[in-house]
């Protein structure tokens, strides 16, 4: 109030700013209510007709005096109104002085509601809305990282909407809100117990509170960051305030009543009525009225930083720079360097001068209102600390500036604030601490999302940040540590020949093509005996060679696949084997007809000749050559790298793609098809004479191959990676030796063991031993 008053003086006293005008003033206290509110402002409206109707009938009187006329503008004694500080009570006259456009200047009634200029057309304030304040609060909160904040208000409308304006953009900004309190106007013991558990109960460690410093004394005390408006050190207001002394005059009322609370004395003036001294009792000292300010420990004469007082300050020089506009003061007309104090105006049009008011004050601070009549959001950040006497002082720790760019608005030194007990360390307040790396945040059903459980990231899958509410997935052919933190390139693997058992596999290959050949050797070094000759020598090195392409396939499985390989592999393996059956069941055939051509009037060995017998291999062999090229001509295998045994083995299989499986089935099928004709024509012959009997060592041969391959099925589909590929190279392996060794290796033993059985009676049954 005494700002209000020393900034009209000043300006009265200003030659530069509304010369030849002096400004007053009324002041009525609202009691910070409403209804005290519109009270004060019908009796504002009713005492400036009565001293309009004063001034009317003086013009009427003394017309030809003009310079005996009141100094008063020509229009209304009260061409503006500043207050009030309170948002309801300011509500509700904005809401009446909005009909009249009578302006009206708040210097810290802060809601936002207030911005809606279709309510209230007249409004105008020195302070930010809380719009700017909420937005500042939410950028403070979250830039310190807290997520998980309790909400304090009070009933009045600055807390209402101030708290409903930050939840929503809290909320926008990923925060949750642990809990709401509102504080009565007049709580209860039980109502405040009840808070305060509420609050001690509470895993949230901060609390952003709406209300007057009055309500939450207790609460500032530890440690508090608040928003503040700027403040200033106003040259001359303090000696102004220093001077004030008490006095029965009228309008002095609240400075008397503030000395006597100062000095704690009564003040008794001579003269006055009972009703005008302020008698307190009769136990407190009269006052002199000459005591020292100076002297004396109050927030009064502590004018260093100014803040709310300095809205005041610059909604009295924003009138005065309207008015200034208005009366055209600085215009060079025949009272150069003079207002016309007598032009004539209406309260619209000296706020429609307010609205476009823009000048620098003395402070180089930019005063100027926006389109909702608001000036630019400038706050400074408070920390409430104790000095070395307990006593609570404010330091700015920080400062906001709504009008600046996003990212440049809110401006904190972290290492200057005091937190609770002291402490310099930052408060964390969060329901669930953030994820580590390696898992993600799952919401708790029914609780809200700051609120959360910590799970793995599943294999495959990594979150390398604090806080990931999603794992994610790693590159096709890459696979998640151990850690769950960063995808790795997955190991290729396939059967190598440098793995002990591509070794084994490769060894085992060699040994038996070099058995094959050393037999191969043999059969053709004693060709013209008669055990070779017996079953046509032609199908027997035919049948040799058929094997050594059998052992020589494999290798075909070994190494890394390529597209050769994938497409020679399968090929290799069915028509080799194709081959040897279709030698084998030649020679089946030519045993029963050779035992048969002993029958009188048998000529179906003669039917049977060599060339009858390389017609039906080829005629055996074409079916599977067909089957071979239709497959790989339409649907060839392709290298494939397989990233299903990741999960278990972290590892990328190296594999042939089957792009049509049932052509390698048709494959195998056709293989033991001959198998079984083999098997099913030895058997038949299997009580030949035992001097030799070549259909038992078949017959023997083709039991080994269909164990070989019924166990192969099913360790071939249950088989891993690359046991895939060992387990089909194994049984190709040991199918091809058991033709080798039961077929071959008994007529071997006989040609270099037992040379006087390589006759021809040997081969009849007809030798004895």
């Amino acid at each position: 109030m005494m700002t209000m008053v020393f900034a009209v003086e000043e300006i009265n006293s200003n030659s530069n700013l509304l010369p030849g005008v002096k400004l007053g003033y009324w002041i009525i206290d609202s009691c910070d209510h409403v209804h005290n509110s519109l009270r004060a402002l019908f009796s504002l409206v009713s005492q400036s007709k009565a001293v309009m109707k004063n001034i009317t009938e003086e013009r009427m009187e003394m017309s030809t005096q003009s310079e005996t006329l009141p100094s008063c503008l020509a229009d209304s004694p009260v061409s503006a109104v500043i207050g009030l500080a309170s948002s309801s009570p300011t509500r509700a006259v904005a809401h009446t002085l909005g009909p009249l456009h009578l302006p009206l200047v708040s210097y810290f009634a802060t809601c936002t509601c207030l911005t809606d200029k279709h309510m209230y057309p007249s409004f105008l304030r020195t302070v930010p809305s809380d719009l700017f304040q909420v937005r500042g609060l939410v950028q403070l909160v979250t830039f310190l990282g807290w997520f998980w904040v309790g909400t304090i208000g009070t009933t009045d409308d600055y807390s209402h909407y101030g708290i409903q304006e930050f939840s929503n953009q809290f909320r926008q900004r990923g925060g949750c809100l642990a809990f709401h309190l509102t504080i009565p106007k007049s709580p209860t013991a039980a109502e405040i117990e009840e808070m305060a558990d509420r609050l001690q109960s509470s895993t949230s460690q901060v609390v952003v509170v709406f209300a007057a410093e009055g309500q939450l004394l207790d609460l500032l005390s530890e440690g508090t960051l608040g928003f503040s408006f700027p403040g200033v050190r106003i040259p001359g207001l303090k000696e102004f305030l220093l001077n004030i002394r008490p006095s029965p005059g009228p309008g002095m009322e609240f400075v008397n009543m503030f000395w006597e609370e100062l000095f704690g004395c009564r003040l008794e003036f001579k003269g006055a009525s009972a009703d005008e001294n302020y008698k307190v009792g009769g136990e407190k000292p009269v006052c002199t009225g000459l005591e020292d300010l100076r002297y004396s420990d109050s927030s009064y004469t502590d004018v260093s930083q100014v803040r709310i007082s300095y809205n005041v300050y610059k909604a009295v020089y924003a009138i005065a720079h309207a008015l200034h506009t208005l009366l055209n003061c600085d215009s060079a007309g025949q009272n150069k360097g003079m207002c016309e104090k007598h032009k004539p105006f209406t309260s619209g049009q000296l706020l429609h001068h307010l609205k476009k008011v823009n000048f620098t004050n003395q402070f180089e601070e930019k005063m100027y209102f926006d389109s909702n009549g608001e000036p630019v959001p400038l706050y400074d950040i408070i920390n409430w600390q104790k000095d070395s006497k307990g006593q609570i002082r404010f330091v700015k720790v920080g400062s906001y500036d709504g009008s600046a760019p996003l990212k440049q608005q809110l401006q904190m030194e972290k290492n200057t604030i005091v937190w609770t007990k002291g402490q310099s360390q930052v408060p964390v307040s969060q329901c669930t601490a953030p994820c580590p790396p390696g898992s993600r945040q799952a919401r708790r059903p029914g609780e809200p999302h700051c609120c959360f459980d910590c799970l793995p990231c599943a294999e495959g899958e990594i979150s390398n940040q604090t806080g990931s509410t999603e794992c994610t997935k790693c590159p096709e052919y890459h696979w998640s540590d151990k850690d769950k933190v960063k995808c790795v390139a997955g190991i290729e693997e396939f059967l190598s020949f440098y793995d002990t058992m591509g070794i084994i596999l490769v060894t085992l290959t060699l040994l038996g093509v070099v058995l094959t050949t050393i037999i191969t050797t043999v059969f053709h070094r004693f060709r013209y005996t008669p055990i070779v000759k017996a079953n046509n020598s032609e199908i027997s090195f035919l049948l040799l060679l058929s094997l050594k392409l059998c052992f020589l396939c494999s290798l075909v499985f070994i190494g890394q696949p390529s597209v050769w390989t994938c497409q020679v592999r399968q090929a290799a393996f069915g028509l080799s084997f194709v081959l040897c059956l279709s030698c084998l069941l030649v020679k089946t055939i030519v045993v029963l007809l050779a035992f048969r051509a002993n029958v009188p009037g048998s000529r179906a060995l003669k039917l049977f000749g060599p060339s009858q017998q390389r017609t039906l291999i080829l005629c055996t062999t074409a079916p599977q050559v067909c089957l071979c090229t239709g497959w790989l001509l339409g649907a060839p295998p392709f290298p494939f790298r397989n990233p299903n045994y990741q999960a278990s083995t972290g590892k990328i299989v190296m594999e042939c793609k089957e792009t049509w499986p049932p052509g390698f089935y048709l494959v195998l099928s056709y293989i033991g098809l001959l198998a079984f004709l083999c098997l099913l024509l030895a058997f038949l012959g299997r009580k030949l004479p035992d001097t030799f009997n070549e259909a038992k060592l078949i017959t023997f041969s083709m039991l080994i191959f269909w164990a070989v391959w019924i166990s192969f099925i099913p360790a071939y589909v249950s088989s891993p990676g690359k046991f895939t590929v060992a387990v089909e190279v194994f049984a190709i392996l040991a199918s091809s030796f058991g033709l080798l060794l039961c077929i071959f290796v008994p007529k071997c033993y006989i040609i270099l063991m037992w040379p006087e059985r390589n006759i021809k009676k040997g081969m009849t049954g007809k030798y004895l031993r």
